[in-house]
């Protein structure tokens, strides 16, 4: 371990007094360096959207809602179904956030996110074509970022992840060439959970869910999507710093691990009373 009183006299102070808590094992709000704050996920909490969630972790929390309509398939994929997901920071959410079009930290948050949901081939995107290139449904996954204490991505992962595995689209028929949707209801095709989970290093330490004073304070963040069998979905790095190998299979270990503990909540997720 790193003497602390090497540290160079240039880190900021903050930095050093937070650096010198983590080498006790702990964290300024008690958690454990792998330890997430409180999670809590609810489904269903709209009755207009064909599915919706809020997820919490801690202080941060988003909301997501989900809407399907039929449209034309993308040319190089004419016989799937197409996934498009939009992430907003919302102004009251965190004095950081701007009103008016999403900056660059809401598009790559809403890419992280997105990536994960479709790299992991989670959605049958083969079962929303109702005629071979000509019409297919079109999943919408909007997300509202509510509340920001850190970790966003991870919390409005779960919110549309949740939203996703609890929604629902119309059944069709086909009659010359025109599609008629029914009343009766089908579950999107979901058939994975893939769930991000964002590690961060600050000085030798990594820490999974960083809050939004450890967020200020890191060095390098990283975005982790897996799904129960362990493959990667997608991944995403931010900021400066740097990470060895063994480091990179450290933060693997930890978000396969804390991500099968995610996936428990979306499994468990208590029902809103909403569309469902």
């Amino acid at each position: 371990m790193e003497n602390l009183s090497s540290i160079d006299a240039t880190i900021p102070f903050r930095q050093r007094e937070l650096l010198s808590l983590l080498s006790t094992g702990q964290r300024m709000d008690g958690r454990k360096l792998d330890e997430y704050r409180q999670v809590e996920v609810v489904h269903s909490i709209y009755e207009k959207p064909e599915g919706s969630a809020v997820a919490k972790i801690g202080n941060t929390q988003a909301i997501a809602g989900v809407k399907v309509e039929l449209g034309e398939p993308f040319p190089d994929t004419p016989n799937d179904g197409v996934l498009t997901v939009n992430l907003e920071l919302l102004p009251h959410a965190s004095p950081s956030f701007e009103p008016g079009p999403p900056d660059e930290s809401a598009i790559e948050m809403s890419r992280i996110i997105d990536r994960g949901l479709r790299e992991s081939k989670s959605i049958s995107y083969d079962k929303l074509c109702v005629i071979p290139g000509q019409k297919v449904w079109i999943v919408y996954v909007d997300i509202n970022a509510m509340d920001h204490d850190g970790n966003i991505v991870d919390t409005a992962g779960l919110a549309a992840l949740a939203a996703v595995s609890h929604s629902t689209l119309p059944e069709t028929r086909v009659e010359d060439s025109k599609v008629i949707t029914l009343e009766e209801r089908k579950p999107v095709p979901l058939t994975q959970l893939p769930v991000p989970v964002t590690v961060a290093k600050i000085g030798e330490y990594l820490l999974v869910d960083p809050s939004l004073y450890e967020e200020t304070l890191s060095d390098v963040k990283v975005t982790m999507t897996t799904i129960e069998s362990g493959v990667v979905a997608s991944i995403q790095k931010s900021g400066s710093g740097t990470l060895d190998v063994d480091e990179v299979m450290k933060i693997y270990d930890l978000c396969y691990q804390k991500g099968n503990e995610l996936r428990e909540h979306v499994k468990s997720s208590r029902n809103g009373g909403g569309k469902h």
